[in-house]
């Protein structure tokens, strides 16, 4: 890279002002990028993030496929559960 020649003081303190502006506007961005990094990395913002990721999901469906398997298990334990109280236990 060529060095570049300055006739005048004044071009070196208009290019020092540009790369002080180009400076803090990098900062600016730096500071944008690590608030957004936080602030994806909280709770809620995860789970949202994590449940986005998933495939959508019916839960109507889901209980409606898995109702007979669901009467299966309940049934038996509801009806444990009468017979003890039934008898006072």
């Amino acid at each position: 890279m060529e060095k570049k020649r300055y006739s005048s003081y004044a071009e070196i303190d208009r290019d020092l002002e540009i790369l002080k502006i180009e400076k803090d506007i990098e900062y600016q961005k730096l500071l944008v990028s690590l608030q957004q990094t936080r602030e994806s990395f909280t709770p809620q913002n995860m789970v949202k993030s994590f449940l986005g990721s998933l495939p959508s999901f019916d839960w109507k469906e889901a209980l409606r496929q898995s109702y007979g398997s669901i009467l299966n298990m309940a049934i038996p334990l509801i009806m444990g559960w009468l017979s003890k109280k039934k008898r006072g236990q």
